[in-house]
């Protein structure tokens, strides 16, 4: 896997993955920059939620189970003293789809955090994850 960050001006960058698809990058004003893109680590905390997300859906759809929808809502805190790592990050999955069943929502959680999310395995190495769901009915 590779990536690519350019220099656009000031802090703004623009970060280009190997799919080839691009992202904007910059900081807040009182860091130069213009507030035209994510920070990095907001985008390593996204990272992290949309890595767990693909996982607990493809697990469910895997097991066929129906999934209608999945949110992941993260708040993380960070060491006060540089470097700024995460120290606790909180993961609330909220699923729905047809005839869920918790014993099947709470093993696809416990898999991606234990097996398949490469993103929250290698976050845990300095942050307590702490990993909550619910099964949302759509009426």
């Amino acid at each position: 896997m590779k990536a690519t960050i350019d220099l656009i001006d000031g802090v703004n960058f623009e970060g280009t993955a190997d799919s080839g698809h691009k992202i904007q990058i910059d900081g807040p004003p009182e860091h130069g920059g213009r507030n035209l893109g994510a920070r990095p680590m907001e985008l390593v905390l996204l990272g992290m939620g949309a890595c767990t997300a693909f996982d607990v859906v493809h697990i469910l759809r895997k097991s066929r189970h129906e999934v209608t929808g999945c949110r992941v809502e993260l708040e993380a805190d960070r060491a006060d003293q540089v470097p700024k790592v995460f120290t606790d990050i909180r993961v609330r999955y909220f699923i729905s789809g047809k005839n869920l069943q918790d014993k099947s929502v709470k093993r696809a959680v416990e898999l991606s955090a234990e097996k398949y999310c490469s993103a929250s395995i290698m976050l845990g190495k300095t942050a307590n994850i702490t990993h909550h769901y619910e099964i949302v009915t759509r009426k």
